[in-house]
């Protein structure tokens, strides 16, 4: 019998996640607080022109860590921060103004990401990549033709953000818990996006077909027209009130990175290019999407109806024609 070797054996590399926010304002440094409670990612690194800012956001979430899940965090001016990432989270962008719509955000925004993307993409050339800037659908088309990268590993938080809001006013409307509301919006991330109602359901009961409880009132036509216009214009509402929206779409956001991280396979309303979804091409645009460690890797057919089908296409040929405008 041979003797045993002194040397041990080989133990398997450990794997550590790690997520790269880009972008250190209200949404970006509220995502890394996001994902630093709830446990995301071993390290969260922080990149911003402002290395001033960067660093104090930075300090300030260190000084966290004893009440947090095991963590790293770092931050820099310089995108080698962003190297070995797992995800890279683009929250950089024009601050929208009160009364500004998400389309006028598209110039500066665009001009931006050809800046930064292509160190970004060297920096970490196999993230997958996370548009969270508005408006994201355009901005999420424009990044993928200046990176280069494959559709399946760019896309944009689209609609989750807005599907979340959908499902608090449905459960409020219900005297229902949120999490037993399943309902999409679905299209542009703004102000053409439609509410899949033929598809909605709580508890299990078709939207369409559920009887009020506890002197809730019914979801029909009038009410539904309410709800859609409350979350259509909720973001209005908080951007008037405080200047920006951050803690929804931080938790949104995370929620997506944990989606790829974990391999979950969840079903999510992310923008992502289209190919002939229900006739809709390319485009950048919102519908329920399968979303593991790969990225997006296919999109779900949901039943529609002939209103809600109008609605997506006329959502496409809306942020179509921005693209148009800026040459893509």
């Amino acid at each position: 019998m041979a003797a045993p070797s002194d040397v041990p054996a080989a133990q398997p590399a450990s794997r550590t996640t790690k997520i790269a926010v880009v972008g250190a304002g209200a949404v970006g440094s509220t995502l890394a607080f996001a994902a630093l409670t709830r446990g995301s990612a071993r390290t969260i690194a922080l990149l911003d022109i402002d290395r001033e800012k960067v660093d104090a956001e930075v300090l300030d979430l260190q000084h966290g860590l004893m009440f947090t899940p095991q963590a790293h965090v770092i931050g820099s001016d310089d995108p080698a921060v962003c190297e070995g990432a797992d995800v890279v989270v683009v929250t950089a962008g024009a601050k929208q103004k009160p009364g500004q719509s998400r389309v006028d955000l598209a110039e500066a925004t665009i001009g931006l990401m050809r800046n930064i993307l292509p160190g970004l993409v060297e920096a970490a050339p196999d993230a997958t990549y996370l548009m969270v800037t508005n408006p994201v659908d355009v901005v999420t088309y424009a990044a993928l033709k200046i990176s280069g990268l494959p559709p399946e590993r760019l896309f944009g938080s689209g609609t989750v953000l807005d599907s979340s809001r959908l499902r608090v006013v449905l459960a409020e409307r219900c005297g229902v818990a949120v999490g037993n509301v399943h309902a999409y919006i679905a299209g542009e991330h703004g102000d053409s996006e439609i509410a899949l109602w033929s598809s909605a359901s709580i508890g299990g009961v078709p939207l369409l077909d559920w009887v009020p409880v506890g002197g809730a009132g019914p979801i029909d036509a009038a009410t539904r027209a309410e709800v859609h216009h409350e979350v259509v214009d909720s973001a209005y509402r908080i951007i008037a009130g405080k200047g920006a929206t951050n803690y929804a779409v931080g938790l949104a956001a995370t929620r997506i990175i944990e989606a790829v991280l974990k391999d979950e396979r969840r079903i999510m309303p992310v923008s992502s290019l289209l190919e002939d979804y229900h006739g809709i091409s390319d485009v950048c645009l919102s519908v329920p999407s399968l979303v593991d460690r790969r990225g997006v890797t296919s999109t779900v057919r949901v039943p529609m109806s002939d209103d809600e089908l109008a609605g997506l296409r006329a959502s496409a040929e809306s942020v179509r024609a921005v693209q148009r405008r800026f040459g893509f």
